[in-house]
């Protein structure tokens, strides 16, 4: 990406519910593990109080939400506090092609939620890839 630029990633904030530690189960795997260099974490929370820092990495870098109900507060945020939505990730859609992986648990996933976080984190991990390569930041560009 140009100069430091980096997907930002914004999970679902859904605490209480599964598909909320889902989405940010994967948004941790993608920002530590899978993409440190080239993606960061914006919490939720963080854009709905106007964090200065929070709404300038989402208004300054592509974003890619996770959203764990219809609600989508993780896009609706983005949007308001300024920001572009790249792709827009709902964990019921990754769900539906993982119906394998099911969700349960809250403070600590099953295994099935485990395994659907990673599958949600590789996927969202080769969308960071395509952003990069769009913005020329690609070692092949």
């Amino acid at each position: 990406m140009k100069g430091n630029r980096r997907v930002v990633i914004v999970p679902c904030s859904g605490i209480g519910k599964a598909y909320g530690t889902v989405s940010r189960e994967a948004a941790h795997e993608v920002t530590q593990d899978l993409r440190p260099a080239d993606s960061q974490l914006v919490a939720l929370s963080l854009l709905v109080l106007g964090d200065e820092a929070a709404r300038a990495a989402v208004s300054e870098n592509p974003a890619i939400t996770i959203d764990g109900c219809k609600l989508a507060c993780a896009t609706k945020m983005v949007k308001e506090s300024g920001g572009k939505v790249a792709q827009d990730v709902a964990v019921l859609d990754v769900y539906r092609r993982y119906k394998q992986f099911k969700p349960q648990g809250i403070a600590e996933l099953n295994e099935g939620g485990q395994r659907l976080a990673h599958a949600m984190a590789e996927e969202i991990a080769a969308t960071v890839d395509k952003l990069r390569e769009q913005d020329g930041g690609t070692a092949d560009a």
